[in-house]
């Protein structure tokens, strides 16, 4: 697998730039497992994780799709800051050409989030939100952490902080998580006025709206 690959346009290259500067932001340290086999690239990231695979605690991946210029095999985790790196090198060509355009992985990391695997179909559509909705409540979550964390207070005590309340479901009959409205948010996946249907499968939710995909294992605690 040569994990190399090369975007379409300076487009794409610069809207995959920017759902990866916001997660980023959301995990500085963060990874993004890009798989590719054929002409479209996944790049899945996990803003919210609970630690390892046996963890009872939320996991929030967020998922977005580019089009390439040509077919690929592509199955890697890397730094996020490395991807930019390399994609801020392209956009610094002048014009486009494929040529120029490829853009080479380094060596592919491990990290226990990238053994998890959400169903790849049997999704049943349950509902929807509206993004007024999902915007108030990711506001709310991120009031309610400020609140609940002193700046004192760090380590495994904040991680289960934060896990309380980006696992709880965001209402009482409801099994989308907290976490999994932040994250859209987060990631530049809300739309004014847009409403974003509800899927579930095997015990996880997706939210998939008109920018990206949001994963998430259900919620099992309740507001």
């Amino acid at each position: 697998m040569k994990n190399q690959f090369t975007l379409v346009d300076r487009e794409s290259a610069e809207d995959l730039q920017a759902y990866l500067v916001r997660a980023k932001r959301l995990d500085p340290e963060g990874l993004v497992r890009l798989r590719a086999y054929g002409d479209v690239l996944a790049a899945y990231v996990a803003p919210i994780f609970a630690g390892s695979l046996m963890d009872s605690g939320p996991t929030v991946l967020g998922l977005r799709t580019t089009v390439l210029h040509e077919e690929a095999e592509v199955e890697s985790l890397v730094p996020i800051s490395a991807v930019l790196d390399r994609i801020a090198r392209v956009l610094d060509e002048p014009g486009w050409h494929p040529k120029h355009a490829g853009i080479s992985l380094p060596a592919s990391e491990r990290s226990p989030w990238a053994g998890i695997s959400p169903p790849r179909g049997g999704w049943l559509q349950t509902g929807s939100l509206t993004e007024e909705q999902l915007t108030e409540i990711a506001k709310n979550g991120i009031a309610e952490v400020a609140d609940a964390l002193p700046e004192a207070v760090g380590g495994p005590i904040a991680a289960r902080i934060r896990g309380e309340i980006w696992g709880r479901s965001i209402d009482l009959v409801s099994t989308v998580p907290t976490g999994a409205a932040f994250v859209a948010a987060g990631l530049g996946f809300l739309t004014e006025g847009e409403e974003i249907p509800v899927y579930e499968a095997d015990g996880w939710v997706r939210l998939s709206s008109l920018h990206g995909h949001v994963l998430a294992r259900a919620a099992k605690t309740f507001s």
